[in-house]
Parts: structure tokens; C-alpha cells; sequence
């Protein structure tokens, strides 16, 4: 039960869970949205955690309390893939829920959590570059889509994402 996870801010030792969470999740959730072919390419990519995203203080797991992690994302203000801040701009990243614990709200507290953190840093808009299959989870969180775009993971190797906005 969703109400029995709690949401804490991640950290370096939580590399080898999230990369676990995220192997579960996404070929899970993403295989009626993609191309074998694309997913094939992408998936030994985008399934493992990103060292930097669990120091920044900005992502968070949610951990059942016998310490299994069902849940992560989290947000920053660096524009993913570079360094670029625009002031008062946010962006979300590497959601991920486990198959077995989505539709629960876990995915919605860690966005509260992130919306609350991002406006005390001065945040009043985020930018998502969203997975084919995240579109109406993002939407129901108050997103609009920019449009359809390739999201460049590494040299050559470009995954199909919608580029969704909301003011906070």
C-alpha cells in the first residue's frame, strides 16, 4: 500500500536500487509504447542510475519501510544532457515506478515533493522530456506537450519523447 511508502531524498548509496527499480520498470512499461529495435538500443542506457542525479539533493525514491525502493525521480535545474540554467525553469528526471506498485500514487507523491523543492528554489515552470508511454501520466499532472521530440542518449542513439510543459 502506497500510504505505508515514504519519500526521502536519495544518495549514492542508493545506485545499485534505482538501477534495479528501472530495469523492472521500464521495459515493463515502455514495451506497448516502443519499437523492439528502439528499446533494444535505449533500454541498457536509460535503466541505470545516474550518480550525479543521486548526489544533486533533488531525487527521491520512495522505500517500502522493510527498505525496498518502488519508486524514484526527481528534478533539476541543469537542463538534462548539459549545463544550461534558465532562471525560474526546472526540469524533471529519470522517473520510475516499479510494475508492481504503479497506479498507487507513488509517482505522484515524489512529483509533489519534487514541485515543492523546485518552487523554494525559485522554480515556477518544469520541463519534461517524457517517455511515448509517460505522456498521460505527465498530462495528468498538469503538463502540456510541445511536441514530439528525439531525445539524443548517447552518439547516434536517439529515443522518440514528448516535451511537456507546466507552470507550478
Amino acid at each position: 500500500m502506497s500510504s505505508s511508502v515514504s519519500i526521502r531524498t536519495a544518495s549514492s548509496n542508493d545506485c545499485d536500487d534505482v538501477t534495479s527499480l528501472l530495469k523492472e520498470s521500464y521495459p515493463a512499461l515502455m514495451c506497448h509504447a516502443y519499437d523492439d529495435s528502439i528499446l533494444n538500443m535505449a533500454l541498457p542506457l536509460i535503466t541505470v542510475a545516474q550518480p550525479t542525479l543521486l548526489r544533486s539533493g533533488s531525487y527521491y525514491v520512495a522505500e517500502t519501510p522493510d527498505g525496498l525502493i518502488v519508486g524514484c525521480g526527481g528534478w533539476t535545474k541543469e537542463r538534462p544532457g548539459s549545463s544550461e540554467v534558465r532562471p525560474g525553469l526546472g526540469h524533471i528526471r529519470h522517473f520510475g515506478v516499479h510494475p508492481d506498485w504503479t497506479r498507487q500514487g507513488i509517482g505522484n507523491r515524489i512529483y509533489a515533493r519534487c514541485v515543492k523543492d523546485a518552487k523554494s528554489e525559485g522554480v515556477q515552470r518544469l520541463e519534461c522530456y517524457s517517455s511515448l508511454n509517460g505522456e498521460v501520466f505527465y498530462s495528468a499532472l498538469g503538463f502540456e506537450s510541445a511536441g514530439l521530440i528525439e531525445v539524443e542518449i548517447v552518439d547516434g542513439i536517439k529515443f522518440p519523447s514528448v516535451h511537456m510543459l507546466t507552470e507550478i
